[in-house]
């Protein structure tokens, strides 16, 4: 599918990352990036988000080079989208819709499609207008005249009633996850659960420590569903059970967010976050802050974690190991790929595990706070 991508830069932010970003996202979606667009805005038109003089020139470039879709690199209101689509006579999607669209091709497990179809309903449902006149008109007919009720509140009504049943479906495969939980809980397992930007390299490395087969691409999302492996690590950590999640992006939908608390509920649950850093990124320290955001948005930013700086191969480091004032491992450097460091981390996350089962086993009242968490506030720099 021909595609323009088009970005207005606010001045906030690594702009030609985020450009960079979006043509990942389109390519992963399936769409075929022909010409980027760019502009610079102090602030989003109401009517068009990128202005009438621009909007025009998105026009003519659509027109001109037989494009299809349109794709922002922003959030557009119902009424910017149906402006655009008017006004360039061409389909257009915002940064939500298109990672909304991914997902849905991405989901595999029944958890993952009733989230995914969650999200893009709740999505869907302000912007059912999208310039069919139809759905406005009352419906008529023999024996359908009378009060009534338009065809887009029949709609709305419809499209509530199954995001109810959606949410009752989710919240019994929650309390499954919950019942399981509570059984690891009670063998004392240790959880560990790998989170991080999405392409960080989260899967591969799942694959090398538990040679579990997860699907694995060089593409934004190629991991949708958490997957779990039961890993041996020796007399002193015992068995450990090792989470792979859903990668994160910047600006992620709030609907996926909300949506996908099911599945990132693994997270919330661990004992240990690996948070896996692609050292080769020019951005990614901000990347680290992106994680981090979402991590206290569903309230997992209180969890120990430690950063794994992976794809050292490509970055030109060593394996190595790094740890804090309170000498707790703060960052391991490894390459999933070529396996080197491998043997550090599973050193790491076995000292973590035996610190647990310690503290456990003789909790202490005297501890300062700042000592309880040493894992979580570590250097970035």
């Amino acid at each position: 599918m021909r595609a323009a991508l088009v970005g207005v830069d606010f001045g906030q932010g690594d702009f030609a990352a985020s450009i960079e970003e979006l043509m990942l996202l389109a390519r992963s979606a399936g769409a075929d990036p022909i010409t980027t667009i760019t502009g610079k805005r102090s602030s989003p038109d109401a009517a068009y988000f990128v202005g009438s003089g621009k909007a025009d020139e998105i026009g003519h470039a659509a027109q001109d080079l037989k494009l299809e879709i349109v794709i922002f690199n922003h959030a557009l209101s119902p009424a910017q989208q149906r402006n655009l689509e008017k006004r360039l006579n061409v389909r257009v999607l915002d940064r939500t819709s298109l990672i909304l669209d991914i997902f849905a091709q991405r989901a595999q497990s029944h958890e993952g499609k009733l989230q995914v179809e969650l999200a893009q309903l709740q999505h869907l449902s302000t912007r059912l207008i999208r310039g069919w006149t139809h759905l406005e008109r009352q419906k008529g007919g023999i024996g359908l005249r009378g009060p009534g009720e338009t065809q887009l509140e029949t709609d709305r009504r419809l499209i509530g009633e199954r995001v109810k049943a959606l949410r009752a479906r989710l919240a019994k495969l929650r309390k499954q996850h919950e019942t399981q939980r509570r059984a690891r809980g009670r063998n004392k397992t240790f959880s560990v659960s790998l989170v991080g930007y999405t392409n960080a390299g989260k899967s591969t490395l799942f694959n090398t420590m538990t040679k579990a087969g997860v699907y694995v691409a060089d593409q934004l999302f190629a991991t949708l569903d958490t997957t779990s492996r039961r890993m041996y690590m020796g007399e002193d950590a015992g068995h450990v059970v090792i989470s792979d999640t859903v990668g994160f992006v910047r600006e992620l939908p709030h609907q996926l967010v909300a949506a996908f608390r099911a599945t990132l509920e693994e997270t919330i649950h661990a004992d240990l976050l690996l948070h896996v850093v692609d050292a080769a990124s020019p951005v990614k320290m901000e990347q680290i802050e992106q994680v981090n955001m979402v991590l206290r948005e569903i309230g997992a930013d209180h969890i120990p974690q430690i950063l794994v700086w992976n794809k050292i191969d490509a970055a030109g480091q060593e394996p190595a190991v790094e740890r804090d004032e309170y000498d707790k491992i703060s960052r391991v450097f490894i390459s999933a790929r070529t396996g080197q460091g491998l043997e550090l981390l599973r050193d790491a996350i076995t000292e973590a595990a035996r610190d647990q089962r310690e503290a456990d086993a003789h909790p202490r009242d005297d501890v300062a706070p700042d000592a309880i968490s040493t894992f979580t506030h570590v250097g970035t720099h």
